[in-house]
């Protein structure tokens, strides 16, 4: 059986806690089963892939990173779903939507998905609990991230500096074209002050469009919140098509996942 190839975050997590994102994987060197745009290790089911090819590509990734992978239902919103043992749900969340989770189950997995937003873990120092936040622009505008990182805290009765965080790979600042509603939910331009995290690109007919950095945002509003160890894979899901699924560059595309889990 062909090795699944996964991306191990660099961050200062403790000993106890494990942590990968799948790649995309050319076809046939990663065990991924989907064909088409969807090749090779495609984790999404709503996507338009065959639903037991996806299901035997989800096994593959299960048994690569020894947890229990538990799957959300994604809305680019705010809410934190919390897993007890075996991943159920042990909140109102249990059959609703959601963005985020967080446990302190062991082999459970918190799991979100992605092609071109930005996949966040998060670990407690001491190893007593993770969580793992799915981060779209909107999501992040809401405060997805903060969400996550008031519940973990709560429930493991830490603190923000007691957190460390890994914001992984997603559509880099020099390939995520925003327009104005996106600068505006952030706060910015209201009076045409500048922002780092907006690069203006002025446009053939007079308009004015900007480059945003999803990481810089996350980052900005993590640090914000207290959180001191923030690590970055400042890798462009658009630009290295061999290792990612991009939304933005193929539109019918697959969805790679990032889980973090107590080992």
């Amino acid at each position: 059986m062909t090795e699944v190839p996964l991306l191990r975050p660099s961050w200062a997590a403790p000993a106890g806690v494990g942590a990968a994102m799948s790649l995309r994987g050319a076809e046939g060197d990663c065990g991924g089963r989907s064909s088409g745009p969807y090749a090779s290790l495609n984790l999404g089911v709503a996507v338009g892939d065959d639903a037991a090819v996806v299901a035997a590509n989800r096994a593959r990734f299960s048994a690569a990173i020894g947890a229990h992978p538990v799957w959300l239902r994604q809305v680019h919103g705010t809410r934190v779903r919390q897993l007890g043992a075996a991943g159920k749900a042990v909140d109102s969340v249990d059959d609703g939507p959601a963005d985020a989770a967080w446990t302190r189950e062991r082999g459970v997995a918190c799991t979100v998905q992605v092609a071109d937003c930005l996949p966040v873990l998060y670990a407690m120092r001491d190893g007593s609990a993770v969580a793992a936040a799915h981060a779209g622009w909107r999501g992040l505008a809401g405060g997805v991230l903060e969400a996550a990182l008031a519940v973990l805290c709560r429930g493991s009765g830490g603190a923000a500096a007691d957190v460390v965080v890994w914001l992984g790979p997603c559509i880099g600042k020099s390939r995520f074209e925003v327009g104005v509603d996106v600068r505006a939910a952030f706060g910015a331009d209201a009076d045409g002050e500048s922002d780092a995290c907006f690069v203006p690109r002025p446009r053939a007919d007079g308009s004015v469009r900007w480059l945003a950095d999803l990481q810089g945002l996350a980052h900005r509003r993590l640090a914000a919140a207290g959180v001191r160890s923030i690590s970055v894979d400042a890798s462009c899901t658009y630009e290295q098509q061999s290792r990612f699924f991009s939304f933005r560059r193929n539109a019918v595309t697959g969805r790679m996942a990032a889980a973090v889990w107590l080992r």
